[in-house]
């Protein structure tokens, strides 16, 4: 239960309790007060369900930062160099260090759940990072450098460049979309690695199911562009989990997405707090209108009457509200109102397998538009038409590597040099892999349209040896952003030529031919099955046709298919 400890999600996990008593539920939340109040507190779990079949464990953290800093508040993290930099390493640096380091990935690898239930308003706590004022301030500090600068006051901005130099680092780590891509990946990845049977998402639509005209903000101007961030991640979150579950291999996916206001966890007379700190009643002053107007005085020159104590709905995740705050936002035709309780029984449902009709990756998958018979027809015509064009012009229509990844130009073309020489599965199957290797090594050298159009698109051709490259002036692998060059290590040739180079080494038509004897294998599998032989692990022809070649190696290779 991520998030088990807030309002949504302690009501889910008493419903699970109650209704599926589970071995073992992990209540994991930010803070661990709240955790141990979830679990052990006058109203916890343990008191509601004392029966010991049931084990409790309670765990804390922000689940979107490393394990070492799950516990440290972000703001703190980006006063310090070094963990910005570990913050922008964990968001754009290497996915699987980044891996290693995620107290998410290491919460799942260490409990391996069945179903994990993330109640946590993800949506928010990436959007509301706030990249609009984050903008802001690094313009403002980075102009401020440069004019210093310009004037020639190297000494001022010497002193400034810590400052701007935090800004724009600050603005790089709070992007929204990069962050949610990052988490959604990583949570994929260690539940596929455990087995997780089910993700089930509490999801968001950012505005309590009301649309662009929403009054409510948090406080900032309407229409507000940080609520509209929160609504635009919760809907790519949506995105990505549709993905995740078209993904074979990984759980069964869904998400429940209230549309309304949240409430209520409690009613009590409360001092108010914001920010971290208690809010003080003031004894007010009457001062004259000038020509400015200063939007904070010293706080020594007013007078203290306390803290500011009011009677309050707590509605957990979306706050505390005054009676006339929370008249106005659940009143007919604005927010209105859901429980969390609603929501727990939906959620329950779900995880029993009942259709509750609210899965919102269940409706989209129901309304997207699949693939179509008359496609399937054209496309035909189309491969005609274009061969047709091959054929009157003598220029090879292969890949221009536009169409990522890099993989698909070098198989493309290994596979049309090994059709145009060989033809079918058959005859590559009766020669050696080195009989392979000078043959299409001496066609690469003799055809010089063929060579030139390769070598033009960025792909490179390392010839048998592996010793020498024919290229172009450019290279789409090794991918390094910002470089000119890169030094070469051992095991690197081997590492780019499997990823984006077309390879004439005997190894790789070794394995070549081990994918035709596969795909040999299938197609003679094919007699008397009807219908049922027709796989992603058939290959249905004698020829070598190339896009049936590659689209047969992701899907059995690669694993990179569509389930439906």
């Amino acid at each position: 239960m991520l998030g088990g400890a807030g309002l949504v999600g302690m009501q889910i996990a008493r419903r699970i309790c109650h209704d599926l008593q589970p071995r073992r539920i992990i209540i994991a939340s930010l803070y661990q007060q709240e955790v141990n109040d979830a679990i052990h507190g006058p109203a916890g779990l343990r008191r509601v369900f004392p029966d010991e079949r049931i084990e409790f464990v309670g765990v804390w953290g922000d689940v979107f930062l490393r394990s070492e800093f799950s516990e440290e508040k972000r703001g703190r993290l980006l006063e310090s160099y070094q963990r910005r930099d570990d913050l922008y390493a964990d968001l754009f640096g290497d996915f699987d260090s980044a891996y290693e380091h995620s107290r998410l990935a290491q919460l799942i690898l260490e409990y391996r759940p069945d179903v994990v239930v993330d109640a946590i308003n993800t949506a928010t706590a990436i959007s509301y990072q706030d990249v609009y004022t984050a903008s802001v301030v690094a313009k403002q500090e980075i102009d401020g450098l440069l004019a210093h600068v310009r004037a020639g006051d190297a000494a001022t901005a010497k002193r400034e460049w810590k400052e701007a130099e935090q800004a724009f680092e600050t603005l790089l780590i709070s992007q929204s979309v990069p962050q949610l891509i990052r988490h959604v990946l990583l949570v994929n990845r260690a539940m596929r690695e455990v087995g997780t049977r089910l993700y089930l998402k509490i999801g968001t639509t950012g505005t309590g199911g009301m649309g662009l005209n929403i009054p409510y903000t948090h406080s900032e101007d309407k229409p507000s562009a940080k609520l509209m961030t929160k609504t635009a991640v919760a809907f790519a979150h949506t995105g990505l989990l549709f993905l995740m579950a078209r993904t074979a291999g990984g759980p069964v996916v869904k998400e429940i997405k209230p549309g309304a206001m949240i409430g209520y966890a409690d009613i009590s007379v409360r001092s108010i707090r914001e920010g971290g700190q208690s809010v003080k009643l003031y004894a007010p002053q009457t001062l004259d209108l000038a020509d400015r107007l200063p939007l904070r005085l010293p706080v020594a020159g007013f007078e203290t009457r306390g803290d500011l104590t009011v009677p309050v709905v707590d509605t957990g995740e979306n706050g505390l509200f005054a009676k006339g705050e929370f008249e106005t936002i659940t009143s007919l035709r604005q927010m209105e109102y859901i429980t969390p309780e609603e929501i727990a029984l939906d959620c329950v449902l779900e995880i029993k397998g009942s259709n509750t009709g609210r899965d919102v990756i269940a409706a989209v998958d129901g309304a997207v538009i699949n693939p179509t018979y008359r496609a399937g027809v054209l496309r035909q015509q189309a491969i005609v038409d274009l061969e047709r064009l091959e054929t009157q012009t003598g220029i090879h229509s292969v890949a221009l590597g536009q169409l990522g990844p890099p993989e698909i130009s070098k198989l493309l073309w290994e596979a049309k040099l090994l059709q145009v020489e060989y033809g079918s599965l058959r005859a590559v199957l009766t020669q050696t892999p080195e009989a392979i290797s000078a043959v299409l090594y001496e066609r690469v050298q003799v055809d010089t349209p063929l060579r030139q159009t390769i070598t033009s698109i960025g792909v490179p051709i390392l010839t048998p040896t592996g010793e020498r490259l024919i290229r172009g002036p450019f290279i789409r692998i090794p991918e390094v952003a910002g470089a000119t060059d890169v030094e070469m290590k051992p095991g690197d040739v081997d590492r780019w030529a499997a990823k984006g180079w077309v390879d004439l080494r005997p190894a790789n038509f070794a394995r070549w031919q081990k994918r035709f004897e596969q795909m040999e294998r299938s197609r003679q599998s094919l007699r008397g099955k009807g219908s049922a032989a027709i796989t992603r692990e058939a290959y249905l022809f004698d020829e070598i046709r190339i896009g049936a070649i590659v689209g047969w190696i992701f899907n059995n290779e690669e694993e990179g298919y569509r389930i439906k």
